[in-house]
This record gives C-alpha cells, sequence and structure tokens, in this order.
C-alpha cells in the first residue's frame, strides 16, 4: 500500500521524541520494581525466585502488547487472505446453529433443561473458529482496534475500516451459503432442520432494538475472550471458550455472525426479504457487538494500561 500522507513537521517529532523518553523511563522503572524482590522472596534461594518469575502470570501491559501485535499483524494481511478467512469463518460458526438444532432435534422442545444444554452446541463453531485461527468479525472488534489506540492516524483507520468491511461480507457470504446448503442440499435429516428452524424463529422474534441491545454483552464477553486467550494454555483455551460462548447462548444474547445464518435459513426459504434481514436483525447485531466489543472492552481493556506505555 502507498503512503501518501503528509511528512511529519519538526513538532510531531518533538512530540514523538518526548512520548519515546516517557516511555524509556516508564520501561525503567518497571524493569526495576521486577528486580527489586519483595520481602518473601528475600528469604528464597535462587532457583525460587527463578519458579515465582516463571510461575506468575502475564501483566495486562504483556497481554495487551500480545493483542496489539496481532492487530498490527492482521492490518496488513492481503485482502485475499482476508476474504477467504473470513468466509471459512462464517461456514466454520455455522457448525453453532447445527450443534444447537442437533440437541434440540435428540432432547426434544420440551425438554426442562433445553436451553442449558442446547447451548453447549452454541460453543462448536467458536471453538472451531478460534483454534483455526479463522477472520471472525467480531474478534476483530478489540484485535485490531487496539493499534488504532495506541497510534490513531488516518492510515491506521483506513487499514481497520478495510479489514472490518471485507472481513464482514465474507463472514456474511459464508453463513449465507451454509445456510442454502442446510436448508435446500438435502444434507440434514428433517428432525434437525425443524429444530434448526425452530431456532431462526426465535431469534427473528426479536425487535431490531432488543437484537441491539442483547449484542452489547456479546461483543463484550468475545472482546474478553480474545483478551484472556494469551493468559491460557493447552485444553484451557477450549474451556475459556466454551464458557464465554455458551453464557452468550444461554443468556439469550445474539451474536452478528452466529445469527446470521439463523437469519439466513429464513431468508433462503422466502420467510423473511434480504432487505428486512439486514435493516431488522444483522445490522441491529453488528452495532450492538462492536458497541460491546470496541465501545466497551476495547477502551477499558486500553484505558488499564495507557499509562503503562
Amino acid at each position: 500500500m502507498t503512503d501518501d500522507f503528509p511528512a511529519p513537521t519538526p513538532s510531531d517529532d518533538a512530540r514523538a521524541a518526548s512520548k519515546e523518553e516517557q516511555t524509556r523511563a516508564k520501561r525503567e522503572k518497571r524493569e526495576s520494581h521486577a528486580k527489586t524482590p519483595t520481602p518473601t522472596e528475600k528469604s528464597l534461594t535462587s532457583d525460587e525466585r527463578n519458579a515465582v518469575n516463571e510461575n506468575g502470570s502475564l501483566s495486562a501491559l504483556t497481554v495487551y502488547s500480545i493483542i496489539l501485535r496481532e492487530g498490527e499483524e492482521e492490518l496488513i494481511r492481503p485482502k485475499t487472505s482476508l476474504w477467504w478467512s473470513g468466509v471459512a469463518a462464517g461456514i466454520g460458526i455455522s457448525t453453532s446453529v447445527l450443534a444447537e438444532g442437533i440437541f434440540r432435534a435428540n432432547l426434544g422442545s420440551d425438554h426442562a433443561y433445553l436451553t442449558l444444554l442446547e447451548s453447549l452446541g452454541y460453543t462448536f463453531g467458536f471453538v472451531l473458529v478460534v483454534l483455526s485461527r479463522l477472520q471472525l468479525f467480531t474478534e476483530n472488534t478489540i484485535t485490531v482496534v487496539l493499534p488504532v489506540l495506541a497510534d490513531p492516524n488516518r492510515k491506521k483507520f483506513y487499514c481497520t475500516a478495510r479489514l472490518w468491511g471485507i472481513v464482514f461480507v465474507a463472514n456474511m457470504f459464508g453463513t449465507f451459503i451454509t445456510a442454502g446448503i442446510a436448508v435446500h442440499g438435502g444434507i440434514l435429516t428433517p428432525e434437525v432442520l425443524s429444530a434448526i428452524f425452530e431456532i431462526s424463529h426465535h431469534l427473528a422474534e426479536l425487535s431490531p432494538s432488543e437484537a441491539l441491545l442483547r449484542g452489547i454483552p456479546s461483543g463484550f464477553f468475545i472482546a474478553a475472550l480474545v483478551w484472556m486467550l494469551p493468559s491460557t494454555g493447552g485444553a484451557g483455551k477450549v474451556a475459556v471458550i466454551v464458557m464465554f460462548t455458551w453464557l452468550i447462548a444461554a443468556g439469550d444474547f445474539t451474536h452478528v455472525v452466529a445469527g446470521s445464518n439463523e437469519i439466513f435459513n429464513l431468508v433462503v426459504t422466502g420467510e423473511i426479504g434480504i432487505v428486512t434481514a439486514f435493516s431488522h436483525h444483522i445490522l441491529p447485531m453488528l452495532v450492538g457487538n462492536i458497541l460491546g466489543g470496541t465501545g466497551l472492552f476495547a477502551m477499558l481493556a486500553y484505558g488499564q494500561v495507557s499509562e503503562e506505555i
């Protein structure tokens, strides 16, 4: 990409130098603090002190730096890579609706604990997408926003808008294709397909304002999930993903990508028009997810480390 923005002025250089000096001072202060043993550590052997350091959790600034680095890398990825990764994510997240339908079809709509058990199915698509490192729009409400908050400029705003646009459209394309195959492909049993339609109708009954407001907690939880993953290892990653995406489904909150698959199930049958699908359902969920992920969590995550940078 050609960078045709104006060259830095002397005042810009001075501000950059001043910020660099402040950053250096803060870093040296943290290094000094890290090397100073606590009263308890003074009685430990060198091996025991090493064990303390090795078992310490990541600091908030470290987690922030990991996610910011990921965001920087995502912002410069080629459009084609973003597109196909986003399409794959849209297809993959549709697994959530499929798994929910399988749970419902086998448990029965009148099962006493249907919502709690069925919501486990909702987690399947998120485990698939997150661990496969596919481009899911709601993850990018924090990942690519942190670089913008750290250094806001027109180039980064453009790159963020570019990534958001490509990934969102790709996610929608993936969920629409999956809905068409599920409804008209003849690959699902009548019982599972009927259960999927019940789930889709439940979401479609929400008003635009309800879809938006219920999207805010979902956006917050997904952003929080992204924030927690660097501190989680091995099977713990799966547990964290399952816990918080289960909470989204069990709490009857709305997620724009998974929810779009439910809405598109009704679009491909002709029950809902494509314009209504976006204006009354998908766009309100999108706004809610952005408010929860960027407006709340990303801002709070940046706020807690902004004075340490």
